[in-house]
């Protein structure tokens, strides 16, 4: 079965270099084991892009540059519509409107989704399309956002994968820091309280 995403990124340059630097042999592999075509969303993933509170996002535009666009929000903002696509709601930003624009011409786009405190990350490959905001889809994008919603976007997934947590660096965000914290003066708390009983 093949691995649509080394398909989609393993391109005839990129396996020549992959040769001559000695992991062809490995990868070519791994596609030829029957592993998932990764064209469907799991429950693993699913949960995962649901979780997060920010990605970033590259589009490529009439330059044949591309561009990378980070895309921000509360936890939860990236809604998964079904096995094969998701979206999230779009506010008024600084309206350059270059991702936006890219796409309108070229709907191909690469995600990143990373979780710094699990060390993990998920690359997705898909093709994305912009709707307004008073197309029924936005009913399923809200985050209950106060700010006023500019359009929505939503990807359909072509191929992702996941990848390997070498050289990512943990970081935390503030609640997850207070939680711990939290723990940890409950604790201090705790054994206090029985130093004094003795």
């Amino acid at each position: 079965m093949p691995n649509t995403y080394h398909e989609i990124a393993f391109t005839p340059r990129v396996k020549a270099l992959q040769e001559a630097q000695g992991s062809r042999e490995m990868y070519a592999k791994y596609e030829a084991s029957p592993k998932p075509m990764k064209t469907e969303l799991t429950e693993a993933e699913q949960n995962y892009l649901g979780a997060r509170d920010s990605f970033y996002m590259a589009s490529v535009g009439e330059t044949g540059w591309p561009y990378m666009q980070h895309r921000g929000g509360p936890a939860g903002f990236v809604k998964v519509l079904s096995s094969h696509e998701f979206g999230w709601a779009e506010y008024v930003g600084n309206r350059q409107y270059i991702s936006t624009g890219n796409i309108a011409g070229e709907d191909r786009v690469s995600l990143f989704f990373i979780d710094y405190a699990s060390k993990t990350r998920l690359k997705v490959f898909g093709h994305a399309r912009v709707i307004s905001p008073d197309d029924p889809f936005m009913a399923q994008l809200s985050d209950g956002s106060p700010a006023q919603v500019e359009r929505g976007m939503i990807v359909r997934v072509a191929s992702y994968e996941w990848n390997c947590p070498k050289y990512i660096t943990e970081r935390y965000t503030r609640p997850e820091v207070e939680q711990a914290l939290a723990q940890m003066g409950a604790r201090i708390a705790e054994l206090e309280a029985k130093l004094a009983a003795q």
